[in-house]
């Protein structure tokens, strides 16, 4: 009996060259389109292109140096507040926070005649004791974090001027560009860089830096899982073994940082300060964070995002000036980057959520 021949079956037909590509390059298009920080590219390279066409003035490096500055001092406190955003949370009190530390460093280096970096060390404790703060307030009480840093806000603006005018007796702290240790502080918070002939602002290289630092965290840690996770699903999150209090604080500290270095450039750059500024600045810092794709809804962004949306800022605040514009249009531009931001993110999702 012979056995059964068995004739063997074809191997499975190779999907055309020409489909496969298409479906690479779909698949590439869908994971472009699903980078937070999209939307803000787009954006970015479309007001660069506007200015550049209107404003001749806006070409020069020179320009390009002002525009960076500006990014630079919006961005160094976009970047902690983005990544408290992507958290779940906000942080009403961030504006005055950054007053409120370079009063502190101001009035202690002045009134008990210290070299400036005792004032700058203890800035830095209070500006992260503010950040604990607010995050111990959040965790322990569970209101919502717009409720918890209002109230800080309310607080902080109060203290800012209240104790200025009673140890100063002004509304501003007293000039100490002449005490010990200011020209070291000046060179690390505030000095001028040459490049080619052009003077670039310290606080332009400490920016880039941070956001190389930032994204490696992000993207790269356990921690940077543990932001995403408590701003997505909390619970979830809490119930793998996340340390979602804890997570929660941090961020809020780092955010206290960011105040604290911001507020180190205000006192070097000016040398004495308003007790009453930094109000409204906060919304300026969410503005970027939304326009650079962090969504207020949390679990969603990117550090790269509210970068590139401060780079926005910057030109429009300085392309407005060079165009010899009213400057008042500037809040027109800001709440039709804001709309305009939030539009575009939204349909690049759907755009990358197709498949």
């Amino acid at each position: 009996m012979t056995a059964p021949v068995t004739t063997p079956s074809p191997p499975p037909a190779a999907a055309p060259r020409g489909l496969a590509k298409r479906d690479s390059q779909r698949s590439l298009l869908h994971r472009f389109l699903a980078r937070p920080e999209v939307g803000a590219l787009v954006g970015a390279i479309a007001v660069y292109a506007f200015f550049w066409a209107v404003a001749p003035s806006f070409r020069p490096a020179g320009s390009l140096s002002l525009v960076l500055y500006q990014a630079s001092t919006l961005g160094l406190m976009a970047l902690p507040v983005g990544l408290l955003m992507i958290g779940g949370e906000f942080d009403l009190s961030a504006g005055v926070a950054v007053t409120t530390s370079s009063l502190a460093a101001s009035m202690f280096s002045y009134q008990l005649t210290t070299n400036v970096w005792v004032g700058v060390s203890l800035a830095l404790v209070l500006s992260l004791a503010i950040g604990l703060f607010n995050g111990i307030m959040l965790v322990k009480t569970k209101l919502p974090s717009f409720l918890v840093t209002l109230g800080t806000f309310l607080m902080l603006q109060g203290l800012n001027i209240a104790i200025t005018k009673l140890i100063t007796g002004n509304v501003a702290t007293n000039d100490i560009s002449d005490m010990a240790g200011f020209k070291t502080a000046h060179a690390v918070f505030a000095a001028d860089i040459h490049i080619g002939g052009v003077a670039v602002k310290v606080t332009v290289f400490w920016w880039l830096g941070f956001v190389a630092l930032g994204s490696w965290m992000l993207l790269r840690t356990k921690f940077g899982n543990w932001v995403f996770a408590v701003g997505g699903q909390k619970d979830s999150a809490r119930a793998v073994g996340v340390p979602v209090a804890r997570t929660k604080i941090i961020l809020f500290m780092l955010v206290g940082l960011g105040a604290w270095f911001v507020g180190m450039h205000n006192l070097f750059q000016f040398n004495s300060i308003q007790s009453g500024t930094g109000i409204g600045n906060e919304l300026l810092y969410i503005v970027a964070a939304v326009i650079g794709g962090c969504l207020l809804t949390g679990g969603f962004g990117s550090v790269v995002g509210p970068a590139i949306g401060a780079f926005i800022f910057g030109m429009v605040s300085q392309g407005i000036v060079f165009a010899g514009w009213d400057a008042n249009w500037f809040q027109f531009f800001l709440g039709l980057m804001l709309l305009g931001a939030m539009l575009l993110n939204t349909w690049v999702q759907r755009q990358a959520a197709r498949r």
